[in-house]
């Protein structure tokens, strides 16, 4: 079969398009024929080595954690599901042919194998930090960063509980932002004032990395109402960096309910054939994503 996988740490050229022997599932785990992996900022992180304890990282690798597609293995002590099945979830080695899942749901009526594809990570990752954050229904929570794969998660999941949302991003996505239900302005000079003018803001999450985190805590307050994904430097100011995963099955369980009930919808901003994962760490390392960024099998 044909897998992305990288022999060393580096850009996006280290990445390569190989032959390599078929995964197969073990107790626990299923297979699927991929028909979709989703492009997340953690593969790329990885890809570079960044020290990234939940993932740890032996040579050669396989690169990418999410994926849709059509399982055709089945572990032992697994029920529930058979081959034949269209399932979304994470496992390993996902921007290949073939991928063992260690977490899965059945795919939502009306979704494709791209947008699936989308939303394991990033909905585990958007359900984390509004928990960490601890934003409660009737408060506003910051968002920095809002316009990517998990700020447009966050904002949906924020507005179905009650929570108003101020999001940043550039100025080509403020409608974007304000079609999900958040109160858009840009990022750039005079931003914390510009948010500062919108009223209080009760907890802050940082997105994107972009050195914002002093900001966020003198508009919140407190460090301990701020919680990023992307800023190493986080512990320097008290904040805190959240970067280990909580219940994948419970994420998408959460997942198939807000899309069902209309609440949920992540668009795909760019699809990529394998041959091409190297393009699309570039452009997801540039930033500036509205939704997700994916590759087809």
């Amino acid at each position: 079969m044909k897998k992305v996988s990288f022999a060393e740490f580096g850009g996006p050229d280290v990445l390569r398009l190989v032959d390599a022997e078929e995964p197969h599932a073990g107790p626990g785990e299923i297979r699927v024929a991929v028909r979709a992996a989703g492009v997340n900022p953690v593969d790329w992180r990885i890809r570079e080595g960044q020290v990234l304890g939940a993932h740890p990282v032996e040579l050669p690798a396989g690169v990418g954690l999410d994926a849709a597609g059509v399982v055709d293995e089945v572990g032992a002590g697994v029920e529930g599901v058979e081959a034949g099945d269209r399932v979304f979830g994470e496992g390993s080695s996902t921007y290949a042919e073939f991928a063992v899942l260690s977490a899965w749901a059945r795919m939502p009526e009306g979704l494709t194998f791209e947008e699936a594809a989308g939303y394991p990570s990033v909905m585990e990752t958007a359900l984390r930090v509004i928990r960490e954050v601890g934003v409660r229904p009737g408060q506003t929570l910051l968002v920095s960063g809002a316009s990517g794969g998990v700020g447009s998660a966050v904002l949906q999941i924020a507005r179905d509980r009650g929570i108003t949302v101020v999001g940043t991003a550039g100025a080509a996505n403020q409608e974007y932002l304000r079609g999900l239900g958040a109160v858009a302005t840009t990022y750039g000079e005079g931003w914390a004032e510009r948010v500062r003018r919108l009223g209080r803001v009760d907890a802050a999450l940082d997105l994107a990395g972009s050195g914002v985190l002093r900001e966020l805590v003198g508009l919140t307050g407190d460090p301990q109402k701020v919680v990023t994904i992307a800023d190493l430097g986080a512990p320097e100011v008290g904040v805190r960096f959240s970067g280990v995963a909580g219940s994948v099955p419970a994420a998408l369980a959460e997942t198939v309910d807000l899309i069902s009930r209309g609440k949920l919808h992540i668009p795909v901003e760019k699809s990529y054939a394998l041959a091409e994962a190297a393009a699309a760490h570039t452009d997801s390392q540039a930033g500036h994503t509205r939704g997700r960024r994916v590759v087809v099998v």
